[in-house]
């Protein structure tokens, strides 16, 4: 067994800026053995931020995440088993994977052992959610998928006892749904951070939420993920990403599109995203729940 030598530690002033964990995977899920794996202390603040501002991870919960093995859902995962580990409070945090039934089937192996080198709890369903999207000859296939797969979801996240689901959206998915609704539907909407399920008593959180779909893709290249591709045939070929390019080639040309669209969704409509919290008030959040004094 070989031991893979981080930096030198500096003095320990009581507040450490990486949170380093030795994680032991199984001989047969990865090239290596022992991986040195942390999660940075700016990406770390911020998913803890949306955390206290919208109430999305508080003691005693029981968090389900929507594991589809995408660098997203498997960073969301990791995040939470970890911070979990360092919380001061205790929650519990579990994984589903719904398999959709395309022609390709899911890696249901990787996934268990990947929930296992976690320690989290995984449910895997077979489905054919995927046949009955397509063949719906009137309807796109993307939102009928999505009603499905979040039904099925929710199903086992009531039959084994947790009170919230995890969907690993992020601030650019926030921005295009923002985008995408006023340009194909005529409508101003976006998800919100935490928002309740109906008709039985879950909450869909979204701890993501302050993070960029680059942050993630940077954070997830010194972790121990390998991100499965989609296997559905529609990958890459959606409004979502007609718009996502669309921002992107704005970008580009002016670098304050993007923030400029952030500030239209949240300044100007803060029915679907509440004003952040002020120094104090967010103090006051983590004084409450043990992390300061």
């Amino acid at each position: 067994m070989h031991r893979i030598r981080g930096k030198s530690r500096a003095k320990n002033t009581g507040r450490d800026k990486i949170k380093r964990r030795l994680l032991v995977l199984p001989a047969d899920f990865w090239e290596v053995v022992i991986v040195m794996a942390y999660l940075e202390q700016k990406i770390l603040r911020k998913i803890w931020r949306a955390c206290m501002e919208f109430d999305l991870v508080l003691p005693g919960d029981r968090i389900l995440v929507g594991l589809s093995g995408g660098k997203d859902s498997s960073f969301l995962l990791y995040a939470l088993a970890t911070m979990q580990k360092f919380a001061p409070f205790k929650f519990a945090v579990g994984a589903v994977t719904i398999d959709l039934g395309f022609e390709t089937p899911m890696d249901e192996k990787y996934l268990k052992n990947f929930c296992n080198a976690l320690n989290v709890p995984f449910y895997f369903k077979n489905t054919n959610i995927a046949q009955k999207a397509f063949n719906h000859k009137k309807q796109n296939p993307c939102p009928l998928c999505a009603y499905f797969r979040r039904g099925a979801v929710a199903n086992i996240a009531v039959a084994h006892g947790y009170n919230k689901i995890a969907f690993a959206h992020h601030l650019d998915d926030a921005v295009e749904t923002f985008l995408m609704s006023q340009i194909y539907s005529g409508q101003v909407r976006t998800f919100a951070p935490k928002t309740p399920w109906e008709n039985n008593n879950l909450e869909v959180i979204r701890p993501l939420v302050y993070l960029r779909e680059k942050e993630i893709k940077g954070a997830v290249k010194k972790l121990p993920v390998k991100v499965l591709e989609s296997s559905c045939p529609l990958n890459g070929k959606t409004k979502r990403e007609e718009v996502k390019q669309l921002i992107r080639e704005l970008t580009g040309r002016n670098r304050q599109v993007f923030d400029n669209l952030v500030a239209a969704m949240r300044d100007n409509h803060p029915e679907m995203w509440p004003q952040p919290m002020g120094k104090e008030e967010l103090r006051e959040k983590y004084r409450a729940l043990g992390f300061i004094n």
